[in-house]
C-alpha cells in the first residue's frame, strides 16, 4: 500500500491549496472531479496493468513520474487546447489565452468540439475492447456463450476495423453532427490505434529489445489513456469553467488511477481475478457504445460510471467464485 502513500499527501497538499484559493466551493468540485475521474477511470487501470505487466520495472515507474505529467498537463490540459484549436480553426497560442482569461468562451468552443472528441475516443476504444473479444489466443471467457462466438469470429483478418468503420458510418447517418466531422475524428481514432498497438506489440518488441518496447508501451499507454479521459474532461466543465480546480480534480483522481495500476501489476491481481480483465474490457465496449450514444442523444455522466463499474464489481465476485471453485477455470481452459 505504500504506493498510495505519495497519492494521498499530494492529493491532500492539492486540494488544502485549492480551499485557500477558491474556499470550499472550489474544494467540493475538485473533491467531485477527483472521485468521478477515478471512477470513469478504473476499467482503464485495469487495461493499463494488463499493458504494464510487459514493462521493466523502470519503465513501470516512469509511467508512474513522467507519465502522470503527461496524463495531468497533456491528456486534461493541453490536449483538449489543441483539439479546440483544431475545431475552431483558431491558434492554440489564442485558445489558452481564451482558457487562461475567459474560460466560460473556452468551456463554449470545448463543447463545439463535443463531436469529434465522442467519434475519436468511441472508436478507439471500440477497437481496445473488440480487439481483446476477437483475440483467437483467448482461452477464458466470462460471458461463455458470447465470447467463444467472438474468438470463432476473429480468424477473419482486420474483423474490428470493419465493425468500427461500420459503426461509424452507421453513427454518422443518424447523428445531428457533422458527417466529415465523425468520421474523420473516428477514422483518425481507429488509425492511432492500429499504429500504436501493432508498433507496442509487434515491431517494437522485435526490433531493439526492451528498451524500445518499453517505450511504445509507455507511449500506447498514454494514448488509451487520453481516449479515455477526454469525454470526462468535458464532463468536467459540465461542473465548473475554472481550470485550476478541473486540472486539481482531474489530475488526482488520474494519480490515483494510475497508482492503482501499478498496484494491480505488483500484487499480480489479474493473474488471481481471472475475470476482472473481462470486466474492463465490457466495461470499455459500453464506454465506446456511449460514446457513440453521445452523438444522438445525451448521455449523463452518471450512466456511463454505473456501465463501467457495474462490469468491474460483477467481474470482480465472479472471479472470486471461480477462485473457490476451481473446475470453472479448468472448464473454460
Amino acid at each position: 500500500m505504500r504506493l498510495f502513500i505519495a497519492p494521498v499527501f499530494i492529493s491532500l497538499a492539492a486540494l488544502i491549496a485549492v480551499w485557500w484559493w477558491g474556499g470550499l466551493s472550489a474544494l467540493f468540485l475538485a473533491a467531485a472531479l477527483a472521485v468521478l475521474e477515478v471512477t470513469l477511470s478504473f476499467d482503464n487501470a485495469v487495461v493499463n496493468a494488463k499493458v504494464l505487466a510487459e514493462m521493466t520495472p523502470v519503465w513501470q515507474r516512469r509511467f508512474l513520474t513522467w507519465g502522470i505529467l503527461l496524463s495531468v498537463f497533456g491528456t486534461r490540459l493541453v490536449l483538449p487546447i489543441f483539439i479546440v484549436s483544431i475545431v475552431a480553426w483558431v491558434s492554440p497560442y489564442m485558445i489558452t489565452v481564451l482558457a487562461l482569461y475567459n474560460p466560460e468562451e473556452y468551456s463554449r468552443l470545448l463543447l463545439s468540439a463535443d463531436a469529434a472528441i465522442k467519434a475519436f475516443g468511441g472508436a478507439f476504444l471500440l477497437m481496445v475492447s473488440l480487439k481483446y473479444f476477437f483475440n483467437v489466443g483467448k482461452r477464458i471467457h466470462w460471458f461463455a456463450p458470447i465470447e467463444r462466438h467472438l474468438v470463432k469470429w476473429g480468424r477473419v483478418e482486420a474483423i474490428e476495423i470493419a465493425l468500427a468503420l461500420i459503426g461509424l458510418l452507421g453513427i454518422s447517418y443518424i447523428s445531428d453532427h457533422s458527417v466529415q466531422t465523425i468520421l474523420q475524428a473516428g477514422i483518425i481514432g481507429i488509425v492511432l490505434f492500429t499504429f500504436t498497438e501493432g508498433i507496442a506489440h509487434g515491431l517494437g518488441v522485435e526490433a531493439k529489445g526492451v528498451a524500445r518496447s518499453g517505450a511504445m508501451l509507455f507511449a500506447y499507454l498514454n494514448i488509451l489513456d487520453s481516449a479515455f479521459s477526454l469525454d470526462g474532461v468535458i464532463g468536467a466543465f459540465a461542473l465548473t469553467t475554472s481550470l485550476p480546480i478541473i486540472v486539481v480534480g482531474l489530475g488526482i483522481g488520474a494519480y490515483f488511477v494510475r497508482s492503482l495500476t501499478v498496484y494491480l501489476v505488483r500484487a499480480k491481481t489479474l493473474q488471481s481475478l481471472v475475470y476482472l480483465e473481462h470486466g474492463a474490457h465490457w466495461a470499455i465496449f459500453g464506454l465506446a457504445l456511449t460514446m457513440f450514444a453521445g452523438l444522438v442523444v445525451h448521455v449523463p455522466e452518471i450512466v456511463i460510471a454505473t456501465i463501467g463499474l457495474g462490469f468491474i464489481v460483477l467481474a470482480y465476485f465472479s472471479s472470486r467464485r471461480a477462485l473457490r471453485t476451481p473446475e470453472i477455470i479448468d472448464s473454460l481452459s
